[in-house]
């Protein structure tokens, strides 16, 4: 006989029986609800936009994105390095020329205290564009005294001349010539219409040819009178030969040299090497010029004196000696005073 709660086993064991489902809903958990085809309906989700295909760019930058980091790295750290070593370059060439500057200063200043000669300022500029420092009659004088043991027309004292016109060029005012002009006239004339000092001219016609004070003068010493277009390696330029285009002309050349001071190698604010000799194996030295009356001077004669020359005075050096620019000092401060006063 059945009974309603328990059944028993073939083995002996109990077994209850599951309640019968009477009418209404199953209790059991629910399942996914099928289609009426029968199939399971899938859980709706968002969609996923398509991948977009990736560029040989995009690759390259997927698979190289290491390699990029590291070369901008490195790029950066060479432009670092390069604008360091340009400034630590720049740094070392400002002290170089720092150093070079007070070197030849310094050399300088010893120049003055043993020979009282300063090869980076020979002349002061208000001395050497004093073109009122001496009239014609004063000139005249001058001449006189230190002339006085010559004589004859040739002396530059008596010497007369024929000169020409000049017309104004910008450089000089011009000139106006005449018939026997004295030496005197000729020098005050030029040195009022070009602007540069009569004791400039005077001085430059002794340190040449010594015809201020010589007592044996010659035509040939006037036609290369202010030694104007004469080269160390040539003879002189005769188109330039003669008293009056030698003082003319010289007093012209100095202010074409100063309206075209960048043509040339001497320069006034600025370290300048400059020569001993024409000879290059002689050598030379820095010089720091001071002003343009000095440089004017070295483009005209492009050498300094050496040691042997300054310890010479008027006197000769060695063979690398010159004594132009020397000669020069010398005879200015003995007949005008310190020309480097201002």
């Amino acid at each position: 006989m059945k009974s309603h709660e328990a059944s028993t086993t073939a083995n002996g064991l109990q077994r209850r029986r599951k309640p019968a489902v009477t009418g209404g809903a199953s209790k059991s958990p629910s399942k996914s609800p099928k289609s009426t085809s029968g199939r399971k309906t899938a859980s709706k989700s968002p969609k996923k936009a398509p991948r977009r295909p990736r560029t040989a760019f995009g690759r390259w930058m997927r698979h190289g994105g290491k390699r990029v980091r590291a070369v901008k790295k490195f790029t950066v750290t060479l432009v670092a390095a390069v604008i360091a070593a340009i400034f630590v370059f720049g740094m070392g060439v400002v002290v170089y020329k720092q150093m070079s500057i007070t070197m030849a200063k310094n050399r300088q200043a010893k120049y003055v205290r043993q020979y009282d000669f300063d090869p980076g300022n020979i002349i002061s500029d208000t001395q050497f564009f004093n073109s009122t420092s001496m009239g014609t009659y004063e000139v005249q004088q001058f001449l006189d005294k230190h002339g006085a043991k010559c004589s004859g027309d040739l002396c530059l004292k008596n010497y007369t001349v024929i000169t020409l016109d000049e017309k104004s060029d910008g450089l000089c005012d011009g000139y106006k010539g005449g018939q026997q002009q004295s030496a005197a006239q000729v020098i005050d004339g030029a040195a009022r219409s070009c602007g540069i000092s009569q004791k400039v001219l005077l001085v430059m016609l002794e340190k040449e040819q010594g015809l201020v004070s010589t007592t044996t003068p010659s035509e040939e010493r006037y036609k290369a009178a202010l030694g104007l277009s004469c080269p160390d390696d040539g003879p002189c330029d005769p188109k330039h030969g003669g008293f009056f285009n030698q003082v003319y002309g010289a007093a012209r050349r100095f202010k074409y040299y100063q309206a075209h001071e960048g043509l040339y190698n001497f320069h006034a604010g600025r370290l300048n090497y400059v020569q001993y000799h024409p000879q290059t194996s002689c050598g030379g030295a820095n010089v720091w010029i001071e002003n343009d009356a000095t440089a004017l001077l070295y483009i005209y004669t492009p050498y300094q004196p050496n040691v042997k020359a300054l310890q010479a005075g008027l006197g000769e050096g060695d063979s690398c000696s010159s004594y132009g620019n020397r000669n020069f000092s010398i005879l200015y401060d003995a007949w005008f005073g310190d020309p480097r006063a201002s």
